[in-house]
């Protein structure tokens, strides 16, 4: 789903990691593989931040090398981005979905499990809806 670029950059004896997205994202490992772990943490810790301070997530530029995150963590950024986009609080959906606000606070929690059904009905109430397709593996 969303794949943000990382960069790497030998730091010393570890590897630092930067994401040219979020220049609030730094974290290191003591080889590439373990940086490429370590990136994927921190980019969804950066991605959460924005998030709980209702700042913008932008989508993904392009780059050579990056990090997938996973199909739940992209569908709930993509509900945030689009929440945003058409001016809807949390409060908001919360009513037009008649939930109470802290199913919602958990919809968009990037840690928590939810079901499929309410995120295809969190995009219902925004007028929108998920399109799904595989493609080939890189």
């Amino acid at each position: 789903m969303l794949a943000y670029p990382i960069r790497f950059r030998a730091d010393g004896d570890t590897v630092l990691v930067t994401a040219p997205d979020f220049p609030e994202l730094t974290t290191f490992g003591v080889d590439e593989s373990d940086a490429f772990l370590h990136a994927r943490d921190a980019l969804e810790e950066a991605i959460a931040a924005r998030m709980a301070a209702r700042q913008e997530v932008p989508p993904p530029s392009r780059g050579r090398r990056h990090v997938a995150l996973t199909t739940q963590a992209s569908l709930k950024i993509l509900l945030y981005r689009e929440m945003r986009c058409r001016g809807i609080s949390k409060a908001q959906l919360a009513r037009r979905l008649s939930w109470h606000p802290p199913q919602v606070d958990r919809l968009l929690n990037l840690n928590h499990a939810s079901r499929l059904d309410q995120v295809d009905a969190a995009f219902a109430a925004l007028g929108a809806r998920i399109e799904v397709a595989v493609t080939e593996a890189a």
